[in-house]
């Protein structure tokens, strides 16, 4: 399965995964009223856990500090930026929520970079954002903006991390380890958030989402940024903004005012414009990945 996806253009990896995780947030909404964002961010994570388990027994002799320590940050970082950006959407419109975090990705679209012109496209995505939250209507959602800027960070972090366990780790045996970290982790507000209220059909309903993310969403970013640079990756992600604000019209009945629309347009268009990058190249470390 594994070798298949290698074979797949790493940029279309990662298009599935901006598609999949933005129809996961739009259909956990309806569990938010149950269990609460956080709860659902348990549940899904719990639920991907043991599906990643399942195709992949992770070994864990024999490998180093560095590498355990790799893991379980990126599975800490994963647990909790999603706990924070369910919990924006939950008070935020999806395309808004989507373009504040990607705020992440793109400053480490731009991070070293010693050309003005690519530092202007952060200023312009950071106007592009103003647009989306009208702080100035004195209407702002304080604590949705505050989650979905938390979100932003450990998004930057989760790309870097990610690309790192990817190099360490064959297949998806990397996610067999931090997707129970990240489910552990969520667990500490989640747990509070849907105890009492699960049912069979909320079950049922956490591993439909589980599919779309983790699985579908954390494999098709490692695939992804096993052979992308952190800046192409970055690039790509542009469209994240873009496809949210779509799925929430779609599916949520969002609809943006024109300010809003153009203040998508102005993050999508400076994600595009901060990074160029192309082909990465596959360290030697997971060049011979196995079959799953």
């Amino acid at each position: 399965m594994i070798l298949a996806a290698e074979r797949v253009p790493a940029w279309s990896l990662a298009v599935l995964s901006i598609v999949a995780v933005q129809l996961a947030a739009a259909f956990s909404t309806a569990l938010f009223a149950s269990v609460g964002p956080a709860g659902t961010v348990w549940l899904r994570l719990t639920a991907g856990a043991l599906i990643f388990l399942a195709l992949h027994r992770p070994r864990l002799r024999g490998r180093t500090r560095a590498e355990l320590v790799a893991a379980v940050a990126l599975g800490a970082t994963t647990g909790i930026m999603t706990v924070l950006f369910l919990s924006s959407v939950a008070r935020l419109p999806l395309g808004t929520a989507v373009a504040i975090e990607f705020l992440g990705p793109l400053t480490v679209a731009v991070i070293g970079t010693r050309s003005l012109v690519r530092l202007a496209w952060p200023v312009l995505a950071l106007v592009g954002v103003l647009l989306l939250t009208e702080p100035w209507s004195g209407t702002v959602d304080r604590l949705g903006i505050l989650y979905a800027g938390g979100a932003a960070v450990l998004w930057g972090s989760y790309i870097l991390l990610t690309q790192r366990v990817g190099d360490r780790f064959a297949g998806i045996e990397g996610l067999s380890i931090t997707i129970p970290i990240a489910a552990a982790v969520s667990a500490v507000v989640g747990v509070p958030q849907a105890a009492g209220h699960i049912t069979l059909e909320i079950v049922a309903a956490s591993i439909g989402l589980a599919l779309l993310q983790p699985v579908i969403v954390f494999a098709s970013e490692l695939l992804a940024l096993r052979r992308l640079t952190t800046s192409a990756f970055g690039t790509l992600m542009a469209l994240e903004p873009g496809v949210g604000t779509a799925i929430g019209i779609a599916i949520l009945a969002q609809l943006p005012t024109v300010q809003q629309i153009v203040g998508t347009a102005l993050v999508v268009l400076a994600g595009i414009g901060s990074a160029r990058g192309g082909q990465r190249v596959v360290p030697e470390t997971s060049a011979a990945l196995p079959a799953d």
